[in-house]
């Protein structure tokens, strides 16, 4: 699927400058100063809405234009992948989409197009023009976009199992060790100026000893044995991590690039997990450890598994499909209580947490959608 935008007819283009007063607002005062901390996106099909939030915060909002029913706008946990000012369509005849944020490599972007005010795109998510020329510049390379058929609203969360930054060590301990190298280095020199007074005092009377004769250079010191490609590569940006229970395995990417991947435990294998994104917003204001908040993508009511039917009746009527009752999902709290990490891909991933790096608990595994130049994509269908 590409889910490109067509060139609107004039007749929608005069519509378009008819655009609703919030949307007037925010293209002349686009956002002011934004909260400092991560940007989130997200959209709701059934309200044609983005919201968008910083530092856990709503900023801003406005109409979109998502896919048609035959083309329909993926739900799920996506993040801006790439971005251009001036895009053109390479499959519908290079229509403009300007102000693009790619958010899948398979063609489905945020981008500047007629919103009619219901679903009218090829499964991109158009923006009014005055919201896109705000937006562009605002956002960066790894911002979450999570699409929803329902609204979203981030909640502030905490769970002992969330994450936590390594404490650095504090200036009076760093005084501490800086003191103890001091003395160190003082008794060090001490002891090696006591050791030479003593050899000069036990050769004094020695006759000097006389180099021996060579005809080959020194030995040189030996060359490093270890290549630098067998070093571990250092990655910068904010980290994304990803538990899956299709797979039992905890994925972990930083800036784009995969990292490591190790199996996990979960308890209750056959209970849902449900799809949550918990996003690090910045250290707490008494510097006792990281605020998260948290979106929980599907609904952790009872889920249906609808079986297929098989054979007919015997009035030849077609066969029911029978309708199985699951276990409930777990609620977020619950799927965190339920994964056993690790300990040594905890300590590993709080070493790189940052603000902005997420963590992703799904039933789902990891989708097509997640590749080079991506984190993780999760479909939820």
């Amino acid at each position: 699927m590409i889910a490109i935008a067509l060139p609107a007819p004039a007749s929608a283009k005069v519509r378009h400058q008819a655009a609703p007063k919030e949307t007037e607002r925010v293209s002349k005062e686009p956002f002011g100063v934004l909260p400092k901390g991560p940007m989130q996106i997200f959209i709701s099909i059934n309200q044609q809405k983005l919201h968008f939030y910083a530092d856990g915060q709503q900023v801003a909002e406005t109409s979109v234009a998502t896919g048609v029913p035959q083309l329909p706008t993926p739900t799920g946990v996506f993040s801006v992948i790439g971005k251009e000012r001036f895009h053109r369509s390479n499959i519908y005849s290079g229509a403009p989409m300007p102000y693009m944020q790619r958010i899948t490599w398979s063609g489905v972007a945020m981008h500047e197009g007629v919103v009619p005010g219901h679903p009218a795109s090829h499964g991109c998510i158009r923006l009014t023009h005055g919201f896109a020329a705000a937006l562009w510049p605002t956002t960066h390379l790894g911002v979450r976009v999570i699409v929803s058929r329902n609204e979203l609203t981030p909640t502030n969360f905490e769970h002992p199992k969330l994450f936590e930054p390594k404490p650095k060590p504090s200036v009076q301990d760093m005084a501490s060790t800086e003191e103890l190298k001091a003395r160190l280095l003082q008794f060090a020199e001490s002891s090696q100026i006591a050791t030479d007074a003593r050899a000069v005092d036990a050769t004094a009377s020695e006759e000097p000893a006389k180099p021996a004769a060579t005809d080959v250079d020194p030995p040189k010191p030996p060359a490093p044995t270890g290549k630098s490609s067998a070093q571990p590569v250092k990655h910068a940006g904010q980290v994304a991590v990803f538990v899956s229970r299709k797979e039992h395995k905890l994925f972990v990417r930083q800036g784009f690039v995969p990292l490591f991947d190790t199996p996990v435990t979960i308890d209750e294998g056959d209970r849902p997990l449900g799809t949550h994104v918990f996003t690090a917003l910045g250290p707490k204001a008494d510097g006792s450890g990281m605020r998260w908040n948290l979106i929980t993508v599907v609904s952790s009511g009872p889920q249906k598994e609808v079986e297929k039917p098989r054979g007919r009746h015997k009035r030849g009527e077609p066969a029911k499909p029978v309708v199985v009752e699951t276990k409930t999902a777990s609620t977020a709290a619950e799927a965190l209580d339920r994964i056993e990490l690790p300990k040594e891909a905890v300590d590993r991933i709080s070493e790189l947490l940052t603000p902005g790096s997420s963590l992703i608990v799904s039933d789902l595994g990891n989708s097509y959608e997640t590749g080079q130049g991506t984190e993780f994509v999760v479909l939820a269908h």
